[in-house]
């Protein structure tokens, strides 16, 4: 594979008079209705935390070790199902880690109280790990490289835009049926999508039926090939976790996640009992907010592509390009915090949450560059590194409001200070991005003995 700073072309030798088939794009449709539909069970409980803190008789901070439950097992569980992504395929891997989910999606609305809630939601996140590990290692198995950046653009628009229907969604659902059912309901999504996934998908796109000599040819532009059944090298750990990239853009991925979970568990609650607002009124703002994450995330796949393409994606441009998108969110987020107006706090969050979430592509977009072989691997322990933050920022969130509440405060008091911890979490991570380097690759293991 070449560097991010090699600015020689990749010739292509494709087939002369063959056009090649799109099923690469039937392939992106699949894994883009996956993240829609993850993003829906994973963000639905935040809009749900309300309703189910008064029937369970929970309070914020018992709430906060249920959020924080999940991400704890979503980070023990990256890796190892990452690599079993890297050594026997993403077709079978990815159709398991959607049964598993969607099981414990539906059993959310049998638990009993917070005992109940913490277990099924760990095994929740046990069963979501790997999820995008996965989905990595097949854009980088299935796309060439000048289309990898508006892949993963839409792939992880696709989430925010399922994180942005859920907190609606969710609330007409919980009028209607009930929280428990709203859970039961959701799961299903997870179940059908199973099923056209595992009759669509192959891993080795030379095994699909639908791809010709011409698509080969192109998605193989840019790419290392690696024999189908070839021994998989093992992994050279030392080298890994020597590596200044891995450590700094695991960082990066604690602060996102720090913001991120935040905005998927808590801000409905904050909307409902710091601003007073109703639980429609709470979904709709909920929605605007996670629709800016989308926003954010398409524009910036396709900014992606046009640094690989044009400018070879020279390490200077993406320091600057991703400081100044996660300092952007941090601003934005301080604003928000001082709009008297629901609606416009929401709309300056929205902002924030947008800049925050669209340098995800452009960390998908280095990872994969640095990752070589071990991409599923390398891809889930970043991801995992980011699991302090969004396990701390679950936590953290409701114990501080019910310490406020301890000390007299009420409303807004109780949780707009909190913000500014956030913000100062982001500018840690806007730092870490000037010190990136994409190219440097995590070399294969006979590379890293010699």
């Amino acid at each position: 594979m070449t560097s991010l700073s090699d600015t020689s072309e990749c010739p292509l030798n494709l087939p002369l008079g063959e056009k090649p088939t799109r099923t690469r794009y039937g392939v992106l449709g699949l894994l883009g209705s996956l993240a829609f539909v993850l993003y829906i069970d994973r963000v639905c409980i935040g809009q749900a935390a309300v309703a189910m803190r008064e029937d369970l008789g929970l309070t914020k901070t018992q709430f906060g070790y249920a959020l924080g439950a999940f991400t704890i097992a979503y980070g023990l569980f990256e890796v190892p199902t990452g690599r079993w992504g890297d050594r026997f395929g993403s077709r079978g891997v990815l159709a398991r880690i959607v049964l598993w989910w969607s099981l414990f999606t539906a059993l959310t609305g049998a638990v009993m109280g917070i005992t109940s809630l913490v277990i099924v939601r760990f095994l929740f996140g046990a069963g979501e790990a790997g999820a995008y590990p996965n989905v990595a290692r097949i854009i980088a198995r299935w796309f060439p490289r000048g289309e990898r950046g508006g892949a993963q653009g839409i792939v992880i628009t696709a989430a925010q835009l399922g994180g942005a229907v859920a907190p609606l969604l969710t609330a007409f659902m919980i009028a209607g049926m009930g929280w428990r059912w709203t859970f039961v309901a959701f799961s299903l999504l997870g179940v059908a999508w199973t099923a056209a996934f595992y009759v669509f998908f192959r891993d080795n796109p030379a095994d699909h039926p639908r791809t010709n000599a011409a698509e080969l040819a192109l998605i193989a532009d840019g790419q290392v090939v690696v024999a189908e059944h070839a021994e998989h090298p093992p992994i050279p750990w030392r080298v890994i976790l020597s590596s200044r990239n891995i450590w700094l853009l695991g960082t990066l991925q604690t602060c996102s996640s720090f913001l991120s979970y935040m905005f998927m568990g808590w801000y409905p609650s904050y909307l409902i009992n710091g601003r007073g607002v109703s639980e429609l009124e709470a979904g709709q703002m909920s929605s605007l907010v996670l629709l800016g994450a989308a926003i954010g995330c398409l524009g910036s796949g396709f900014v992606n592509d046009y640094l690989a393409r044009v400018t070879r994606f020279h390490p200077a441009r993406f320091r600057i390009y991703g400081f100044a998108g996660t300092a952007t969110a941090a601003v934005a987020l301080v604003i928000s915090t001082q709009s008297e107006n629901a609606w416009a706090s929401s709309a300056w969050a929205a902002i924030s949450f947008m800049a925050a979430i669209s340098q995800q592509t452009t960390f998908w977009a280095v990872t994969t560059e640095i990752g070589g072989s071990h991409l599923g691997v390398v891809f889930g322990l970043m991801n995992s590194m980011g699991v302090p933050g969004a396990a701390v920022s679950s936590v953290f969130l409701g114990q501080f409001v019910d310490w406020m509440q301890t000390q007299g405060y009420e409303g807004r008091e109780q949780w707009d200070p909190a913000f500014m911890v956030y913000a100062g979490v982001l500018m840690i991570g806007a730092c870490c991005w000037l010190a990136v380097d994409a190219t440097k690759r995590i070399p294969d293991t006979d590379m890293a003995e010699r």
